[in-house]
């Protein structure tokens, strides 16, 4: 059974679904709308307990998921929203034992999660170039992962280059959120592994067109796809069924290419879409 300690930053959730964020700590006192509880009354209860506060009202204590900790953490740079967390991490391929590049660090939404799928044998370097933003990561990072040995974070501009250790050799993935992520690809085809995978995230249209124009001039970039992500809830109440009235709609458009050797296409065909002779949706159809 897992039971909550001292230090740790859990959530208190509500009967409306509403979660309210705090970091345990022996002699406190929580207060919510007038209701108070003591932190020692929470400290060593089991994750998921049913708790009472000093007025009767009833919550559930639990450890936050990732993507429950990322919306109520604090911050300096926007977070990242799980719905595109979950998809970087798996267009992106970023696997146990995997080397990635990431910038800029933000508040270390995206750090974590990559932190979390490359595990302990894979490692995470991670640029940001102000001071303030990487302080804010890093007590993020460290509040809800605890000491990382396989991360490192410098405060380094990844326009101006990335630098590569020769011992460990080139990285597996690039990953950036960053205003401007054009600048970095002449960077980024000197330091990512062949069949590498480079993924970018930008919030607006001229953005990915600028990203997508550079990949395709750098000349070793094929299978590059931009896409967004909206998340659409839906209510189920009994036989009352519908969609919420709010949904994640547009947070940010997301790119990503693999480093391969050129030769085999100029800047088409893209990912997923065969060429003009049907030769690609035909193969797909004989190798099923």
């Amino acid at each position: 059974m897992r039971t909550l300690q001292n230090g740790e930053r859990i959530h208190l959730v509500d009967h409306k679904g509403r979660q309210y964020a705090l970091t345990l700590k022996a002699g406190d006192r929580f207060q919510l709308s007038g209701e108070t509880i003591a932190h020692d009354d929470l400290i060593g209860k089991a994750d998921g307990s049913l708790v009472t506060l000093s007025r009767g009202k009833r919550v559930v204590v639990l450890l936050p998921t990732l993507g429950e900790y990322v919306l109520k953490m604090p911050r300096g740079a926007q977070v990242i929203y799980p719905k595109d967390l979950a998809m970087i991490t798996i267009w992106a391929d970023i696997y146990p034992g995997a080397r990635v590049f990431e910038a800029g660090t933000g508040s270390g939404a995206l750090t974590m999660a990559l932190l979390r799928a490359v595990g302990d044998r894979g490692e995470v370097i991670s640029y940001e170039a102000r001071e303030d933003f990487a302080r804010t990561a890093m007590k993020n990072i460290e509040r809800y992962v605890g000491p990382v040995p396989n991360f490192t974070m410098r405060k380094q501009d990844a326009y101006e280059g990335i630098q590569t250790d020769t011992d460990k050799g080139l990285f597996d993935r690039i990953v950036l959120d960053l205003p401007e992520p054009w600048r970095v690809i002449p960077h980024a085809v000197q330091a990512l592994r062949s069949g590498g995978v480079y993924l970018s995230y930008v919030p607006t249209v001229p953005q990915a067109q600028q990203t997508v124009e550079a990949l395709e001039r750098a000349t070793v970039f094929g299978l590059i796809e931009t896409f967004e992500t909206l998340l659409r809830p839906w209510n189920i109440e009994g036989r009352s069924v519908r969609p919420a009235h709010r949904m994640v709609a547009h947070s940010g458009f997301i790119t990503v290419a693999r480093k391969v050797e050129p030769g085999l296409w100029g800047s088409r065909p893209r990912a997923g879409q065969p060429d003009l002779e049907g030769e690609g949706f035909e193969q797909e159809q004989e190798e099923d």
